[in-house]
């Protein structure tokens, strides 16, 4: 009987080893067709430039020429909706107007509701206002929040 079992449990190893992965690759991880390791020899797409928030408060061009910079990656990369980006304006102006006491809170929640639709609409072009938004997030003084929706506001003109 101990050895029927035995048996059994070598046919479930067995069965194991050859299904598919759950994950729906055809090859796991290791066994050579993992294709991870691809990206390294092709050149890896590294997403869009670091927007300099010191530089944003205190230049006006620069913030000019951050905001072209991220409407021509929208429209080389991303399928963004204008309703979208105004939704997302209209949370950035929302959360300015906030007290200054709670505006920081504000400014988390919007980081993530930024992210989750950067995330569902695929707008990999804005993944360098996520990151901007936290370091505005993380300073956490006024001319910071304000020069962010100054960017918003011409990123949502220059996209008409």
């Amino acid at each position: 009987m101990a050895e029927e079992r035995r048996e059994g449990q070598n046919r479930e190893a067995q069965d194991k080893d050859r299904r598919p992965p759950r994950d729906g690759r055809r090859d796991a991880p290791g066994r050579g067709g993992d294709d991870r390791g691809r990206d390294r020899d092709r050149g890896r797409f590294e997403g869009p430039p670091e927007i300099d928030l010191e530089r944003l408060i205190a230049d006006s061009l620069y913030l000019d020429n951050q905001a072209h910079g991220v409407v021509s990656r929208m429209r080389d990369m991303d399928s963004g909706t204008k309703s979208t980006l105004r939704r997302l304006y209209n949370a950035v102006r929302r959360a300015c107007r906030t007290p200054e006491n709670q505006r920081q809170h504000e400014f988390v929640m919007l980081r993530a509701r930024l992210a989750y639709t950067i995330a569902r609409h695929s707008l990999r072009s804005m993944d360098s206002l996520e990151r901007l938004l936290l370091q505005v997030t993380r300073k956490n003084d006024a001319r910071g929040y304000d020069r962010f929706r100054d960017l918003f506001e011409a990123i949502i003109a220059y996209n008409e």
